[in-house]
């Protein structure tokens, strides 16, 4: 990730290369959420974030020509795409999420309910299981 323009390369080239890494972090972002590597895609969310910033920054200072401006429109729609299905993977995880949640919820509630009825259940068979030793 190039952190300042290089010597020679002007506003706009340093805005287009930005996209361009920018379109990089996102694809990496995609694949690791199509692989369930949570962690890895949050940790490379801050760097994805802070890019942004700074192109933001570079954007707001840079005039495009009409090329350029073509160029900088079909990256934004790259990385537009990308964010898209990296989103619904995120969406997707959080609803499998909420389900084990929910499931590990109803697994304690049960356990509250009848967890000393079930341990009594089991103990009435065996005399020796209630005396403490």
């Amino acid at each position: 990730m190039a952190s300042k323009p290089e010597r020679g390369i002007t506003p706009a080239g340093a805005v287009l290369e930005g996209y361009a890494e920018l379109r990089r972090q996102v694809a990496i972002m995609r694949e690791l959420a199509h692989a369930g590597e949570w962690d890895a895609l949050v940790e490379r969310q801050s760097t994805y974030l802070e890019l942004g910033d700074r192109i933001r920054r570079l954007d707001a200072q840079a005039e495009l020509d009409q090329q350029a401006a073509q160029r900088k429109a079909e990256l934004l729609e790259a990385i537009l795409t990308d964010d898209l299905v990296i989103r619904e993977r995120l969406l997707a995880r959080r609803q499998e999420l909420g389900q084990l949640m929910e499931s590990s919820r109803r697994q304690r509630d049960l356990n509250r309910s009848y967890g000393k009825q079930a341990d009594s259940v089991a103990n009435s068979g065996n005399p020796q299981a209630s005396e403490t030793p």
